[in-house]
């Protein structure tokens, strides 16, 4: 039987306040006094419903995260698991071992439910890896690290000599990192796109075009005949290209039949654009490449990608419908 212990980060209140407190007192602890003593409590849900009748100002997922929490930290750690603190101002990881069950203490720490803990010694984040760097970034006051950065931290806890990552793998593993924060990004930003409405995805296809240079005209509610959007560099058709837009926002594909039905109502000199949040099928796409009038596909990959490329550009109505933030990272 295998004899592995779980390693947990407890994050030392805001803005690590209480790092020198944990240190010198040698505990960890976690808010949320009100709950009481929880060793009266033998289940998650009863941990919850205590939340719930202390923090009657929690929101549903306010209420799930700190129930949560709190009942990791009272049924999930174990006597002989490891846990690591962080100290951002000095950029040092304190590593120790639980030693106790979950108290209710009052006077040693203004987080009242405590676990005592035997520090074992600290350790630099500059001597971590990239994705153990990673690992630790979340946010959570608790969560359980990988087995990949538990080892890690152990190995240099125990001084025992590495080889030393070159600038080349460092910096592998930090492209690595961030593709796949990119593509989480590109997924919560599709999530954002298919809760418009229908009338909000027109907008956002608009605004989208008005950031590439073109003025739009958006069609009045009613029969549209395949048009849902206009766009010139004038704004009145007048100038060349002139781009007639239809907007499809379900969950299911456009077929062939709908993609003819748009062809047929293209006039020679325009440009045809068919966005479509659900996609297109394989008929639809030969139609499309067929047709003499040119005629761009946009699908929901497409039109993400598109917004985050102009999203600098986008105006104010726009950005209203899918509001969106810069993150930087390093080069």
């Amino acid at each position: 039987m295998s004899d592995h212990k779980t390693m947990w980060m407890v994050r030392a209140g805001r803005d690590a306040h209480l790092f020198d407190e944990f240190k010198s007192k040698e505990i960890v602890a976690i808010g949320w006094n009100e709950t009481g003593d929880l060793s009266k409590l033998s289940t998650p849900g009863e941990i919850k419903q205590m939340v719930r009748e202390k923090y009657p100002d929690y929101k549903l997922g306010k209420l799930n995260i700190s129930a949560s929490q709190i009942s990791r930290f009272r049924f999930d750690f174990k006597k002989g698991d490891k846990v690591i603190t962080y100290n951002p101002e000095k950029r040092i990881y304190l590593v120790g071992e639980i030693l106790g069950d979950c108290e209710y203490n009052t006077k040693i720490c203004e987080y009242f439910h405590i676990r005592k803990v035997k520090w074992l010694g600290e350790i630099p984040r500059d001597k971590l890896s990239a994705s153990s760097k990673n690992t630790l970034g979340a946010i959570s006051t608790i969560f359980k690290l990988t087995e990949e950065a538990e080892e890690e931290i152990i190995k240099l806890l125990k001084n025992k000599e590495e080889s030393e990552e070159d600038t080349e793998n460092e910096d592998a593993e930090l492209d690595t990192i961030k593709e796949d924060m990119l593509a989480k990004a590109r997924e919560f930003i599709k999530d954002k796109v298919l809760k418009l409405d229908w009338e909000e995805a027109q907008e956002i296809v608009a605004g989208l075009l008005r950031s590439m240079g073109y003025k739009t005209t958006i069609s009045p509610k009613g029969p549209d005949r395949g048009q849902d959007i206009q766009a010139s560099p004038d704004g009145l058709g007048l100038e060349d290209p002139k781009i007639i837009v239809q907007v499809k926002h379900r969950s299911g594909s456009v077929d062939r039949k709908e993609i003819t039905s748009f062809t047929g109502g293209l006039r020679q000199g325009s440009k045809g654009l068919y966005v479509s949040t659900g996609g297109f099928s394989k008929d639809a796409k030969y139609e499309a490449e067929r047709s003499t009038i040119p005629i761009t596909l946009i699908d929901l990959d497409m039109l993400v990608e598109l917004i985050i490329q102009y999203y600098d550009n986008f105006d104010a109505e726009a950005r209203a419908l899918i509001p969106l933030v810069k993150i930087y990272w390093p080069a």
